[in-house]
């Protein structure tokens, strides 16, 4: 436990992307299975203890210490662990060694309700003030130290040499504390094989399409999509069982009973969940009602009814077309869908053009049908997992958009003066450190307002006078006018005009922008890009 009250204590002060994955690899190689493997689940939110619950916690501090201090130091700090860890007075005489994280896990799943306070204040007993942050969050799922699921994979691939897309295919066919897939790792045993479980495999990504970009296309060589305004999916289904996951790998099918319901085939598929009236896609909004929800009731699927777009088939039972050219795929699913004819789901059709002006004069059209733009893929082009220069591009209509993460809150004036309701948002640097690039209290709704204030709330890892920064687990996608060039700002770029266009929920923070591409955008003083004023 020492050891991973020591890692959360560094990953909480350790803002860089590298400098994280350099601290999981050294926890993957310095600890013992299944700690290891324990610590891993608790990161990436696998790891859930139903009976250890807050209110518990709170009621077992206070048989320690007046209840009144309690309150009191509790309002000041706002952390439960934290002020746990604070305000915990121990027994005297205690020696007993501190639990490893495989005793707190076999203890806390076989140790009865009524029994766990005198378990936990036995635990906190043998722990200094870090010890017992560390438990605090752990038992009761606050982490909250920027590691996501995805960090964790590419933290596992630098450590041991294998590639981060091997370990993904793995990695939803391996349950906690993942001894198989350390021993894979370590070199002591072979490649889990998931059979026909759903796993999830990783998705192919587009690069945003830029002008230098475009004038080297033939339009021969390209196949056209519209760029759907949903979240991207994967759809995997088989003997083994049915999946729905998001873009990140994370498991959605509870959100999307319906879906589920519809998956009656073996095959793997890559497309859009969209909320669908009468064959029309819903805007945006409407499918963010169905977002991150653990259950939905009736009257939500009949109000808010969604259905994919297929763009991709991976694969055909046990036969994997991945190596196969788009146009070659893109025969195989018509045959597919045509022959399952499954509910919920249509193809994304081809859109037919004969020169790249006119697919940009339909590009420019997309804005009226709220469409996000389009997709062009390489018809002889391979499925590849990641995002591959030159395969697919997304040419997405105007205005500027970046997605960013939200860093800092602060609360709003007048009417919003008791809501969080003011964001600063940020890109990655190369070197994996989140800048700041502007500021946004725009764009969103009252009933996001509302979802925004709860989780930075609930979120919060510093203050700053009025200022709270969070937890780095939200992308906005944001919109404005031009990007310009700031001594204010760290990242030496600020944005024009931003508003927050959505949120976006289903994006890891991995995969937002990075600045490099905020700097290509710059403009000068009269809002011309630096590209057109250079030319």
């Amino acid at each position: 436990m020492p050891a991973f009250a020591e890692l959360l204590e560094r990953l909480v002060f350790t803002p860089g992307r590298n400098a994280k994955l350099a601290l999981l690899g050294a926890w993957f190689a310095e600890q013992p299975d299944p700690d290891r493997g324990i610590g891993l689940a608790a990161l990436t939110e696998e790891l859930r203890f139903a009976a250890a619950k807050p209110s518990m916690i709170r009621e077992l501090v206070m048989t320690r210490t007046d209840p009144e201090l309690w309150r009191m130091s509790y309002d000041y700090v706002g952390d439960l662990a934290e002020t746990v860890a604070l305000i915990w007075q121990p027994r005297a005489g205690v020696n007993a060694p501190p639990p490893t994280l495989a005793e707190i896990t076999e203890a806390l799943e076989e140790t009865p309700k009524a029994e766990l306070p005198a378990l936990i204040a036995g635990w906190l007993d043998t722990l200094d003030a870090s010890g017992r942050l560390a438990l605090i969050k752990l038992v009761t799922g606050g982490l909250r130290v920027g590691v996501s699921a995805r960090l964790a994979r590419v933290a596992l691939a630098e450590w041991s040499g294998q590639p981060v897309e091997d370990i993904e295919e793995v990695w939803h066919g391996v349950a906690a504390p993942y001894v198989p897939l350390f021993r894979w790792l370590d070199g002591k045993a072979e490649r889990p094989d998931p059979r026909d479980r759903p796993i999830f495999r990783p998705l192919m990504l587009a690069h945003p399409l830029e002008d230098a970009d475009l004038a080297a296309l033939r339009p021969e060589d390209w196949r056209a999509e519209w760029k759907w305004d949903g979240i991207r999916v994967q759809l995997t289904a088989g003997p083994g069982g049915r999946k729905l996951f998001s873009r990140g790998g994370e498991d959605i099918s509870a959100a999307f009973p319906e879906i589920i319901a519809a998956m009656d085939f073996h095959a793997v598929l890559d497309g859009e969940l969209l909320v669908m009236r009468q064959g029309e896609v819903a805007p945006f909004a409407d499918l963010q009602q169905r977002l991150n929800r653990k259950t939905v009731t009736a009257k939500m699927q009949r109000d808010h009814p969604t259905a994919v777009r297929l763009y991709d088939l991976l694969f055909d039972a046990h036969e994997d077309l991945r190596a196969l050219p788009f146009d070659a795929r893109r025969a195989r699913l018509e045959g597919w869908a045509a022959r399952v004819a499954p509910a919920r789901m249509d193809l994304s059709a081809l859109i037919p053009f004969d020169s790249m002006d006119a697919l940009g004069t339909l590009r420019d059209g997309a804005r009226a049908a709220s469409i996000e733009g389009l997709m062009l893929k390489r018809g002889d082009a391979p499925y590849v997992a990641g995002r591959v220069k030159g395969l697919w591009w997304k040419w997405k209509r105007d205005p500027l958009t970046v997605d960013a993460v939200l860093m800092y809150a602060q609360r709003g004036h007048g009417k919003r003066s008791s809501f969080y309701s003011d964001y600063t948002f940020g890109v990655w640097r190369e070197d994996g450190e989140l800048v700041p690039i502007g500021k946004a209290y725009s764009g969103y709704t009252d009933e996001e307002l509302l979802w925004l204030d709860r989780w930075i709330r609930a979120n919060t890892i510093n203050r700053f006078g009025p200022v709270r920064e969070v937890e780095r687990g939200i992308v906005f996608e944001v919109a404005f006018d031009a990007a310009q060039r700031s001594t204010r700002h760290k990242s030496g770029v600020a944005l024009r005009f931003p508003r927050i266009a959505r949120i976006r929920r289903d994006k890891p923070v991995e995969e937002a922008d990075r600045l490099d591409t905020v700097m290509a955008l710059l403009t000068d003083g009269d809002g011309r890009r630096k590209a057109d004023s250079s030319s």
